[in-house]
């Protein structure tokens, strides 16, 4: 069942939110390049609807560093109506899970028991791998992407009262920075920037969309009577960036060994916010809770072999093993 297709107060919310962005983006207009830059956008605007020839004849006497301003102005407009396009589109996708639940679930709903048999004999080998596939001259900025999500974020929140004006207010701040960051690159990205780039998606991936997906995956699996092993790995992500072999002379042995050792850096980054995270939440003592005896001799083989955990720990959290062990766990990764 594909999305519901939108109301005319949804429509009416999105042509709002574009023109509440395009009045701001006006204004950064005014305030960074002056009220003739606004005027010229407007004027082309309104001729490339009534008089296609009179707008080609503005087009055509515009001098180029004019015409650069007018393009990113009209560019940086298209941004901001895509953005909030998105952020429209994720609200009327989250509406309809609600009323109907998620597309995991009404798949599942939809299945007989000889269809359930059979994902129970192969939920073991799930395996869904995105490829990020590597395309220079489609690399948008970080600097871009990060004032885009922060666009996306704003529009979420608050539009009346004291918090809808700070949120104006941020709204406004963001559309200035985006109109100040080129968004062209000074040289050709290499195949290590792309491959920052990527991370940076993969990033996004990893903090929000990854785990709820997972998370759903299992709650909907159990709920039709399906475990999934603990070792299964139903989703992962790969890239062929820096390691392609089509002929781009860019892309030497050194070239890949520099990405594979970035991605590296970046997923033991990754690994060590989550740990992080398990130490905050893992306070469970000993003395309420007990541990295995696996757990506890396991930690005791960590703490003889990690001489770098400091003895601070070792007092603090002598009665929470959990909280010790994702310490050590911490160790081992940052030794790596």
């Amino acid at each position: 069942m594909g999305p519901a297709r939108p109301t005319d107060a949804d429509n009416c919310a999105l042509r709002a939110d574009i023109r509440r962005l395009g009045g701001l983006l006006g204004e950064t207009l005014v305030r960074q390049e002056g009220e003739e830059l606004l005027d010229l956008v407007e004027r082309v605007r309104a001729l490339t609807r009534t008089d296609g020839e009179a707008a080609a004849g503005l087009l055509a006497a515009t001098d180029p560093e004019t015409a650069a301003k007018l393009v990113r102005a009209f560019g940086t407009y298209f941004h901001l109506a895509n953005v909030t396009e998105q952020v429209h589109r994720g609200r009327g996708l989250a509406a309809l899970r609600a009323r109907e639940g998620s597309p995991i679930s009404r798949a599942t709903a939809l299945l007989g028991e000889p269809e359930l048999q059979r994902l129970r004999e192969t939920a073991r080998h799930f395996s869904v791998r995105p490829v990020f596939t590597a395309h220079p001259t489609e690399a948008a900025r970080r600097s871009v992407l990060n004032k885009l999500r922060r666009i996306a974020e704003l529009l979420d929140g608050p539009t009346t009262g004291g918090d809808g004006r700070r949120t104006e207010t941020h709204l406004a701040e963001t559309i200035d920075l985006l109109w100040q960051t080129d968004e062209l690159r000074v040289a050709r990205p290499e195949p290590t920037d792309e491959a920052r780039n990527a991370v940076y998606y993969l990033d996004e991936l990893h903090r929000s969309a990854a785990p709820r997906v997972l998370e759903e995956l299992t709650e909907e699996l159990r709920a039709a009577g399906i475990a999934l092993p603990a070792g299964t790995r139903p989703l992962t992500f790969g890239t062929w960036i820096g390691g392609d072999r089509d002929g781009n002379p860019n892309v030497t042995p050194d070239v890949t060994w520099n990405v594979l050792l970035l991605q590296h850096e970046y997923g033991i980054d990754n690994a060590l916010r989550v740990v992080d995270d398990l130490r905050g939440a893992l306070s469970s003592s000993v003395r309420l809770g007990g541990a295995t005896e696996e757990l506890l001799a396991s930690l005791r083989t960590d703490l003889e072999l990690l001489p770098e955990i400091s003895p601070r720990y070792k007092r603090l959290n002598a009665e929470e093993p959990y909280r010790l062990k994702a310490t050590c766990i911490r160790q081992k990764l940052v030794n790596t």
